[in-house]
């Protein structure tokens, strides 16, 4: 999706467009998601395994394709590049939600989702806030196995990543996203600009390290001084598509024993919340603190809280990779500029 070229270090123009997004969390339906593995990316091992997690909490919006149009409710994805909702030729549980219109034509290609339908029709140009795509290839899914996507409250996943992990091979040069902790409102996702209300202090500019992902390179993690993972640097992907905050066994496991998770529970009484420490992310030089407060997750409500972080393997040749998910973006505002191979992170402002 391709809608606006942005000059950095602008600020809220005509040209920028901000999309609501909603708060879904989930007390008591933990279930892996390997079918929305499948669905954002067949050709990355990091995603399938990222997305192989408890879907705690999701930010959704409203996109529209069609004339007349309909609307469907999509994650807006960092972690993937493709635009994908259900087909009215999904026979699916989950597909019976929100299923797309019959089309006119559509065509199978060797490329496309490994269990989608990839179409591409000017008539039927998605919509995001009023502004159609018409050169947008889309895919339509012909089965949703399992019951991941019947019980999450949105109906695909429109990706923003790079466009050489794309289907289609557009993708947006500037958007922000600032995720709230408040389950009715104030979320958002702004095409072609920053809001500067939502954010406080410095903007800290962070080149990208590869162009596929929103990828950059972490100097460590620590906590209380006392390096506990990430030790000689290590690679990061910040991703709005992943509820959790992701990394490798040993690190991840290195964090549980700080925080009382360790011994292969991830359960935590919530009135240690107060007792535990900031967790510190050092990007560029530049640390970035993560509170117990944001990787302490409440999942019901008898006080039984769980830890905001999940153990992931993947072999890359840079060496060990990091997942910033939400727990982490919900800390900062983060803004996502490919023209010029950087993102930015900003401390959030309660709005």
């Amino acid at each position: 999706l391709v809608f606006w070229r942005f000059r950095a270090g602008e600020s809220k123009s005509q040209s920028s467009m901000k999309v609501p997004l909603r708060m879904r969390k989930f007390r008591s339906h933990w279930e892996s998601s390997q079918t929305c593995n499948t669905m954002r990316s067949h050709q990355s091992v990091l995603v399938s395994q990222a997305q192989n997690r408890r879907s705690m909490v999701d930010y959704y919006g409203t996109i529209s394709i069609g004339t007349p149009a309909q609307d469907f409710t999509v994650v807006f994805d960092t972690g993937s590049s493709n635009l994908w909702v259900p087909s009215v030729y999904c026979s699916s549980t989950a597909c019976s939600k929100s299923p797309a219109t019959p089309l006119a034509t559509s065509q199978s290609s060797p490329s496309s989702m490994a269990v989608a339908v990839v179409s591409d029709y000017p008539h039927s140009s998605p919509k995001v806030g009023g502004i159609a795509d018409t050169k947008q290839i889309f895919g339509l899914s012909e089965t949703e196995p399992g019951s991941t996507f019947y019980y999450v409250p949105y109906d695909g996943i429109l990706g923003l990543a790079f466009p050489n992990i794309s289907s289609s091979g557009a993708t947006p040069n500037l958007f922000s996203v600032y995720l709230s902790s408040d389950e009715q409102s104030g979320s958002f996702v702004m095409f072609g600009g920053i809001d500067s209300s939502y954010h406080s202090g410095s903007l800290n500019w962070i080149p990208l390290s590869a162009e596929t992902y929103w990828e950059i390179t972490m100097d460590s993690i620590t906590i209380d001084g006392e390096t506990i993972a990430c030790s000689n640097s290590c690679q990061a992907i910040i991703d709005t598509g992943t509820s959790l905050l992701a990394g490798p066994s040993t690190g991840i496991s290195n964090i549980d024993s700080y925080i009382g998770a360790s011994n292969g529970t991830v359960r935590i009484s919530c009135s240690a919340m107060s007792s535990l420490p900031n967790i510190v992310f050092t990007i560029n030089g530049i640390k970035f603190p993560v509170p117990a407060s944001a990787y302490i997750i409440d999942v019901n409500e008898s006080g039984s809280c769980t830890s905001g972080f999940q153990s992931i393997d993947v072999p890359t040749s840079s060496g060990e990779l990091w997942i910033l998910g939400d727990v982490f973006i919900r800390q900062y505002y983060v803004v996502f500029d490919r023209a010029n191979k950087q993102v930015v992170l900003a401390s959030c402002r309660a709005v």
